[in-house]
């Protein structure tokens, strides 16, 4: 399995508040964009997995949806969680 209970903890604690608040907006969007790059890879290697295509397209409009709230309350929060992972825009 790819993602762990030991690496969400991981994920969380790097870019939320700690590791236990999983409802941190941070968080999610680092959490989407680790299973977004998993399921890229996936992608790569079976094209005609349209299952996995439709999920990927569902988790990147989470993220999106969740990056413009972040970006509607603090701008600054918004610009560093771009920075930190490395995302476009």
């Amino acid at each position: 399995m790819y993602l762990t209970s030991d690496k969400k903890k991981e994920i969380f604690s790097e870019h939320g508040s700690d590791q236990i608040n999983t409802g941190s907006a941070e968080g999610q969007v680092a959490l989407f964009s680790f299973r977004i790059k998993h399921l890229t890879e996936h992608l790569k290697a079976n094209k005609k997995d349209l299952v996995t295509q439709r999920s990927l397209v569902r988790l990147v409009g989470k993220r999106r949806k969740i990056l413009d709230y972040i970006k509607s309350k603090d701008i600054e929060r918004y610009r560093n969680i771009i920075k930190a992972l490395g995302l476009r825009k």
